[in-house]
């Protein structure tokens, strides 16, 4: 036996075992329900995963909602590309204004907030829909427009077993990370904005 030969003799033994032993560990994953995700830190991303992931669900044909807390003044490509291609499998509502510092309206934040988060409560409990994105309900928690025990009590209360949440924003708060499933922090390691470059179409929005 030559020393490649035995080299990938080695390498074939080893990826075996590995094999076997992630065979087992996947064979105890019986369980499948729907889940509450979070998305929070202070890098990029944590929107555009979501959206990664609503449109993953509709791929599969599974109905689906977005519901954004303080966006909706802008043009964002994930909403024209639902309301254009995919409004039969999900539906789309950006119920912001921006943030107080551009509304400098606080009274108004909190009224918008508070009905997005009733609007999300609803596509939640209608058990047609698969996953129900609440995009920026981090930061509507965090601003107190919308209460976090009334979150925390509700999705653990009345959520439907099958349905995934996601909810996304910087600051997500304890209370919200102890009853997630799947929690991922972005991590900010270089951001171009730093640099003078503006957000830009396709990329940041």
């Amino acid at each position: 036996m030559t020393e490649e030969d035995d080299t990938s003799a080695r390498h074939a033994q080893k990826m075996a075992s590995k094999k076997a032993a992630r065979d087992k560990i996947m064979a105890t994953k019986t369980e499948e329900n729907g889940l509450i995700i979070v998305h929070t830190g202070k890098g990029k991303g944590k929107s555009t995963a979501a959206f990664g992931m609503v449109f993953r669900s509709i791929a599969y044909g599974y109905p689906c909602a977005v519901i954004q807390f303080i966006k909706g003044s802008r043009k964002t490509g994930e909403r024209l590309l639902i309301d254009e291609h995919f409004s039969d499998l999900c539906s789309f509502y950006a119920m912001g204004e921006g943030f107080t510092w551009e509304t400098q309206d606080r009274d108004k934040d909190i009224e918008n907030a508070r009905a997005a988060w009733e609007h999300a409560k609803n596509c939640i409990r209608d058990t047609k829909n698969k996953l129900v994105l609440c995009d920026e309900l981090n930061i509507a928690i965090r601003y107190d427009y919308v209460p976090l025990a009334e979150v925390v009590e509700f999705l653990t209360q009345e959520k439907p077993e099958d349905t995934h949440v996601i909810i996304t924003g910087r600051n997500a708060q304890d209370g919200l990370i102890e009853i997630a499933d799947l929690v991922t922090d972005m991590t900010l390691v270089k951001h171009p904005f730093r640099s003078g470059v503006k957000a830009q179409s396709g990329i940041e929005f």
